[in-house]
Parts: C-alpha cells; structure tokens; sequence
C-alpha cells in the first residue's frame, strides 16, 4: 500500500517504499540503468541493492529485470523510512 500526499501544486505524490535486495555475486551496471533511484554495494560475495521503489508493480518490476541478467535474488526486505540509510 502506498500513501498519497498532496503536493505544492494540489495534486497527490505518491510516496515511495524503500528495500534492500540482496544478489549472489556481482550485479551488472546495466541491471539498475532504469531505476535512477537505487544503488548498490558489493559486500564479500553478494551485491545489496537498496532505494526507494515507487510500489510493488516497480518492485516486480526489478525482479524481473534481475531475472534477466541471470541475478540470484537471496533476500528482500522492506525497510522502515527511518532505516533508510541518509543521504
């Protein structure tokens, strides 16, 4: 479920989730190019993807794109806004 807020213009924005996705072995760059708003981290033998998604249909949506490339999803959490690691 995603909350919608109104915006300085008076139409809602939709706020977004934040996950952490965790892959075997190293991610290809080009596996992100069309989620602008993500980024990743290698650690020891596994990649961790982590960012915003808009909602589940965007979250699918990577998944399937990881399936693509041959990427083994281990695990998928979703994170609390507070969890969330600060820019």
């Amino acid at each position: 479920m995603t909350m919608a807020f109104p915006d300085h213009f008076g139409g809602p924005v939709v706020a977004s989730l934040y996950y952490e996705i965790r892959v075997a072995g190293t991610l290809p760059p080009e596996a992100l190019l069309d989620f602008e708003r993500l980024s990743s981290s290698v650690q020891r033998v596994e990649t961790v993807v982590h960012g915003p998604l808009q909602d589940q249909a965007a979250l699918y949506g990577l998944l399937a794109r990881l399936e693509t490339f041959g990427v083994q999803v281990l695990e998928v959490r979703r994170l609390q806004d507070e969890s969330a690691p600060h820019e």
